[in-house]
């Protein structure tokens, strides 16, 4: 049975019994045994006998479309909150015209339970009313933090050797620009932190190609 590997941030490798060929389709099994189809790209290592292929799924799924789909579920989740938020608020306007006289309860009149009754009724759905419009915020919020990652590329990712072929080349601009002083150094270490920019995207850069070129 083929299972996943920690390989780095982001990155799970197949866990193989069996040598595969690049482009081979094989089931990958999660730790709570769901399989998934995925293509092989390159043996990264072989050890105690196992082989550890970089794969990606084979019905597309990625880090994007991951994100995409948790984003739609917030929002889903958003609207049926939301919903249930207005469903309480108009509940809540029982008898308002009457509450809205003002009148203070009658101690000791038949009226006096109802009275009551229907303020508890109503301040108890202004309750719920609140409850599901903060539940639709923090949806939204979570909605929009994955929406803000369904254009992220990360080493998981073949389109990675590209992106991270522009990140190399934007930093090492970047790097030169601030050694020949054509780009103003923000700080005493601006430079240094240039260079360490220059250094992470090619370490990426590196590692991408190992992954999936």
């Amino acid at each position: 049975m083929n299972t996943y590997s920690k390989f780095c941030p982001n990155v799970f490798l197949a866990k193989c019994t069996e040598r595969h060929a690049k482009g081979d389709i094989i089931n990958v099994s999660t730790k709570y045994g769901k399989e998934n189809e995925s293509e092989v790209f390159n043996l990264i290592y072989e050890k105690d006998g196992f082989f550890f292929y970089s794969v990606i799924r084979a019905d597309g799924t990625n880090a994007q479309t991951r994100a995409e789909a948790k984003a739609a579920r917030y929002n889903t989740w958003a609207a049926a909150a939301e919903n249930k938020s207005n469903q309480y608020y108009e509940a809540s306007q029982e008898g308002k015209d009457f509450l809205a006289l003002a009148e203070p309860i009658k101690i000791g009149h038949h009226s006096e339970k109802r009275h009551r009754a229907l303020i508890d009724r109503n301040w108890a759905r202004v309750g719920k009313s609140v409850e599901f419009s903060d539940k639709a915020v923090a949806h939204v919020t979570k909605a929009e933090y994955w929406e803000s990652k369904a254009n992220t590329i990360n080493l998981s990712m073949p389109e990675s050797i590209e992106f991270y072929e522009y990140k190399l080349e934007a930093a090492k601009m970047k790097h030169e620009g601030m050694k020949a002083g054509t780009i103003e150094r923000g700080h005493s270490m601006s430079l240094q932190y240039a260079k360490k920019d220059v250094n992470e995207a090619q370490k990426n850069l590196d590692l991408a190609k190992r992954l999936w070129s």
